[in-house]
């Protein structure tokens, strides 16, 4: 059967400016990090995805690295594409990234025009198109002067490889010097891409986002659910959760029991507001002007669903707004960059 997106599509989606820009991206956007990898199938994919873009969520993010294993991700996105979205491409944003390791040798990891322009050329490639929307520096490179690094994205934005080129993970002073550099090439530095969540606010502590604010970057949060911890379903045990997998990414700090106290806590706030965990924290995130959109990631369509339910909910007050922060007190997680 031959997919036809849903003609009420636009209708209760929330959309933001960019930035300083005229892109407007939902509040939510959908990454297909760790869980549209090798063992997804077609039919499971295209659900979330298709019932993701019917409900408005335009936007959908990659990285050359996502699966696993890596390159899996947008493989099966391209496939989507191909398949199914191809009428619609022209009203999706889809975005990718390069900066963790690919391939073997000294050429395959971290920021040198050789690894971006050749990674990006790969992505295109798995994706089956001529150009993404977005293209991103995924993480900051100390080995790597940072005008080379900036002068492959604006080489590929110059190419039509990339209509828009951001930053993820970039600190405060390294966030400014990417801008400035890109300015002098001629090319808007659009986006920045970091963690943040209510028990994750570095790019609060170390004046990120103003920066960002300052500076006209739009602000697209990773992570606004503490990969799950604010889902709640941590205080319930780890079994057949993504905590109990072999090698993953979950943090051991971010199961300690003052950690999920504080979530038990926040639950509470989320069940006053008649809203799940992850709604209140999907709206805590969304409570920012300079965020433009929450980038979430889901497993099942439930998960989807559920996330959906923050767009267009009532505005914190601020007597919630300090309740939360007086309950995520003593479960604060430090994940800003360290490398």
């Amino acid at each position: 059967m031959t997919y036809r997106a849903d003609p009420a599509r636009y209708d209760t989606m929330e959309y933001r400016y960019t930035g300083r820009s005229g892109l407007r991206l939902p509040v939510i956007s959908l990454g297909l990090w760790q869980n549209f990898g090798g063992t997804r199938d077609y039919p499971s994919a295209f659900e979330i995805l298709s019932h993701a873009f019917d409900q408005g969520v335009t936007h959908f993010d990659l990285a050359n690295n996502y699966g696993p294993p890596p390159g899996a991700a947008e493989e099966l996105f391209g496939q989507v594409l191909a398949r199914d979205f191809r009428p619609y491409r022209d009203e999706l944003i889809i975005s990718s990234k390069a900066g963790w390791g690919m391939w073997p040798g000294p050429y395959g990891d971290f920021g040198s025009r050789k690894y971006i322009i050749a990674s990006a050329d790969q992505s295109l490639k798995r994706l089956g198109l001529d150009y993404v929307d977005i293209f991103y520096h995924h993480r900051y490179d100390h080995h790597t002067p940072l005008e080379e690094s900036m002068g492959a994205l604006a080489q590929l934005h110059r190419q039509g490889k990339a209509l828009y080129v951001g930053i993820s993970s970039y600190h405060e002073d390294d966030t400014r010097k990417a801008h400035a550099i890109l300015k002098e090439m001629g090319v808007p530095c659009l986006i920045h891409q970091p963690s943040y969540s209510i028990l994750n606010r570095w790019i609060e502590d170390d004046k990120t986002i103003e920066a960002c604010a300052e500076l006209g970057i739009g602000v697209i949060a990773f992570s606004p659910l503490a990969q799950g911890v604010l889902s709640g379903k941590y205080t319930k045990g780890h079994d057949g959760t993504r905590a109990a997998e072999k090698n993953s990414s979950l943090g051991a700090n971010a199961l300690k029991p003052n950690v999920l106290k504080a979530v038990d806590a926040l639950g509470d706030i989320a069940r006053k507001r008649k809203q799940s965990l992850v709604q209140l924290s999907l709206s805590w995130v969304l409570r920012r002007p300079e965020v433009t959109s929450a980038l979430i990631g889901v497993r099942t369509l439930e998960q989807l669903k559920d996330c959906l339910g923050a767009v267009n909910a009532p505005k914190l007050s601020p007597a919630e707004l300090k309740a939360i922060d007086a309950a995520a007190k003593g479960g604060m997680l430090d994940q800003r960059p360290n490398w």
